[in-house]
């Protein structure tokens, strides 16, 4: 029988604990925020790790927008991971190899990286991500996934790894992180992902360029967000999607990015139960999954607004989930 991983991205809670947030489970009681997801059939968690991020953990994204990164050094990580292997749950850790969020917009060198090119960069991609493994597995939570780099459509670590400049180093970049990972952590599965699973024009390109050059994964991963793409959430193309990928490239498919408007409950929940009807439809496939993105948190507490989770405030520094995630219970 297939293996179904059912997820949350809960990069935001450690931050949030540090300011006062609690949360509730569906009967109203205070509990830790692991144990009410493991209720609601939560069974792993994804955390992402930055290599030096700023200390107050507030990025300025843009002149009028401020984003709200977590506490993601490897420290932060290393603490959050041991909560999260202490309640049975299995983990994913995902490899910015930025110093804040990476994106199909922002791949950015870290800092102490710049002016680093090459071979020298390889070196320092695999340097870091054996550090922090080796952080893990010597407390006993080596991780069960590994993202090298995180939606990655349009490359990473611009510009030496930019799918349009630098095709190639690209590739040697990732396989540099691929070989890493399975140097410290040999059983974990390495994950290549990327944003906009239904976009051929987004997808496609990257995917031709990594396997003709020889790229190594594990599993092929996306991110699912109907809102950002305005489209309705359609479970039937998205198990066509989803079969076309591992028709055409023999890996192994999750959805390791989703989400719904916080408000939208009905909408949030339709988005979930597409995930897990169209997983659940592969074949010739042991395991599968889906995360949903920072459902823990509700615009209303973030700086910058950003409208996809799955809480609502109740109380003041009080959050519970919605009805979205009931999903992963009932499908």
């Amino acid at each position: 029988m297939k293996t179904m991983i059912y997820g949350v991205d809960l990069g935001w809670a450690s931050q949030l604990e540090s300011m006062g947030y609690q949360w509730l489970d569906e009967k109203g009681r205070q509990k830790d925020l692991l144990a009410v997801s493991k209720e609601l059939g939560v069974n792993a968690v994804r955390l992402r790790v930055f290599v030096d991020p700023p200390k107050e953990a507030f990025w300025q994204k843009r002149e009028n927008e401020t984003c709200m990164l977590g506490f993601c050094d490897k420290g932060s990580i290393l603490a959050m991971a041991e909560r999260i292997k202490a309640q049975g749950m299995k983990f994913m850790l995902v490899f910015h190899y930025s110093d804040h969020f990476a994106d199909p917009e922002f791949q950015d060198m870290p800092k102490a990286w710049k002016g680093k090119r090459g071979e020298q960069l390889e070196k320092q991609v695999a340097e870091y991500t054996r550090e922090v493994l080796k952080a893990l597995r010597n407390h006993g939570v080596c991780p069960d996934w590994v993202q090298v780099g995180n939606e990655i459509n349009h490359g990473m670590l611009w510009p030496e790894g930019s799918l349009r400049k630098n095709p190639e180093r690209l590739v040697w970049l990732l396989n540099a992180g691929y070989e890493a990972v399975k140097e410290v952590c040999p059983d974990c599965r390495v994950i290549t992902h990327l944003a906009s699973v239904m976009d051929d024009t987004q997808c496609l390109p990257f995917l031709e360029n990594f396997f003709a050059r020889g790229g190594k994964t594990d599993i092929l991963g996306f991110s699912y967000y109907p809102y950002w793409e305005k489209f309705e959430s359609d479970k039937g193309k998205l198990t066509a999607k989803l079969k076309e990928y591992k028709r055409r490239y023999h890996k192994p498919v999750m959805i390791v990015e989703a989400g719904g408007l916080d408000y939208d409950e009905e909408g949030g929940y339709r988005i979930v139960a597409d995930c897990i009807g169209a997983l659940k439809e592969l074949e010739d496939q042991e395991e599968s999954g889906v995360f949903y993105w920072e459902p823990e948190a509700a615009a209303k507490i973030l700086p910058d607004k950003y409208p996809l989770g799955a809480a609502r405030l109740t109380a003041e520094k009080t959050l519970q989930y919605t009805k979205a995630l009931r999903a992963y219970r009932d499908c």
